[in-house]
């Protein structure tokens, strides 16, 4: 998925952890955004951002490194790739008429030279967001309990419960933002309890789930 944002003060909205990792275009920078295991924060100020945000577990394909030593950071993508090389994108990006299309662009060149993502990290996703426990994951898919933990990690940054837990924070969200009450969202997202829904959604994302549904979703 691709995405556009200018940030302007004072309406600064975090980041929610989704599973998700970006390559991020702002002012003649490119960034990547690791896994997030709790809400990011923005600084502040007007700026212009341009996105490509990668499903999760395929992102470690393109970018040549495990998920897990980008977790909670931002990096420069010169920190991972040839200096060389990055110029030469970060020249074509900053010379396009439209930055969005010309990241999208090294995107898909890039990913064309890459190796295909493991199929079975869609197969963990898919089981994990349809409410599967993680042990019932790991037999359905034919793996050990720690042979999973170990390709989460290279996959998402994070091992399979936090993962669970960050795609059940997206159901709800997706849920309250739907109209369905707390307690509504609370079972149909497949917490133990609303109490449950309330604490986890605080430790992932710092706010209510109220407060979150209330704002617009962030890119």
């Amino acid at each position: 998925m691709v995405w556009r944002r200018t940030l302007e003060d004072p309406v600064v909205r975090p980041v929610l952890p989704d599973g998700c990792m970006d390559l991020l275009w702002n002012d003649g920078r490119l960034l990547v955004a690791g896994p997030d295991t709790q809400a990011y924060v923005p600084g502040g100020g007007p700026r212009q951002w341009a996105g490509v945000r990668f499903h999760p577990g395929t992102a470690p394909t393109f970018l040549g490194v495990p998920a897990h030593e980008l977790r909670d950071r931002r990096v420069e993508l010169a920190d991972l790739w040839p200096a060389a090389e990055v110029r030469r994108l970060r020249d074509r990006i900053d010379a396009a008429a439209d930055p969005m299309t010309a990241l999208e662009d090294v995107a898909l060149r890039r990913a064309a030279d890459a190796e295909p993502p493991d199929p079975l990290l869609l197969r963990v996703v898919t089981a994990l967001d349809t409410g599967r426990t993680v042990a019932a994951t790991a037999d359905e898919l034919g793996l050990s309990a720690r042979q999973l933990h170990r390709r989460c990690l290279t996959a998402f940054g994070y091992g399979p419960k936090t993962l669970a837990r960050i795609l059940r924070l997206q159901r709800a969200l997706a849920l309250a933002r739907g109209g369905l009450s707390l307690a509504e969202t609370a079972t149909r997202a497949g917490f133990a309890d609303q109490a449950h829904l309330a604490r986890d959604v605080r430790e992932l994302a710092g706010r209510t789930l109220t407060e979150l549904s209330l704002s617009s979703p962030t890119g």
